[in-house]
């Protein structure tokens, strides 16, 4: 099945364990292949320069309902000292690159460095800072 959209360019063999091939074979979900490299940038720029945690929360309504990339960002299991200790974890997901894999929390934790408030607005939507 060839999508009518622009995909992805494969990665060098051997080099990312993605699994577009096969995804490509079983025609499954190819919402993910949409993501280019170029969009990737754009994607992972925006990322970097959230302005409040709702616009955090609306990229990833808009990566789950355009690429079917399902973000979750909590509080690690420990203390939170700084934007590391975000857990921040994406769905095991066909055709999403071992690279972009690791790219996207990088891109979000730098983008919480850039503006703590919005990592403080996260703890306290995990009620982490009633007391305080």
């Amino acid at each position: 099945m060839t999508p009518s959209f622009p995909i992805r360019q494969p990665c060098p063999p051997g080099a990312c364990t993605c699994g577009r091939e096969r995804l490509l074979e079983t025609g499954g979900d190819l919402r993910i292949l949409r993501l280019t490299r170029q969009e990737e940038r754009r994607l992972l720029e925006r990322l970097e320069n959230i302005a409040s945690l709702a616009d955090l929360e609306h990229l990833q309504r808009r990566m789950y309902e355009q690429l079917g990339i399902r973000v979750e960002i909590a509080p690690g299991f420990n203390e939170v000292r700084s934007m590391r200790g975000f857990a921040i974890r994406l769905d095991e997901l066909p055709g999403l690159c071992r690279k972009t894999r690791q790219s996207i929390p990088a891109a979000i934790r730098r983008g919480l460095d850039r503006h703590p408030e919005i990592a403080y607005r996260l703890l306290d939507a995990h009620d982490l800072l009633r007391d305080a």
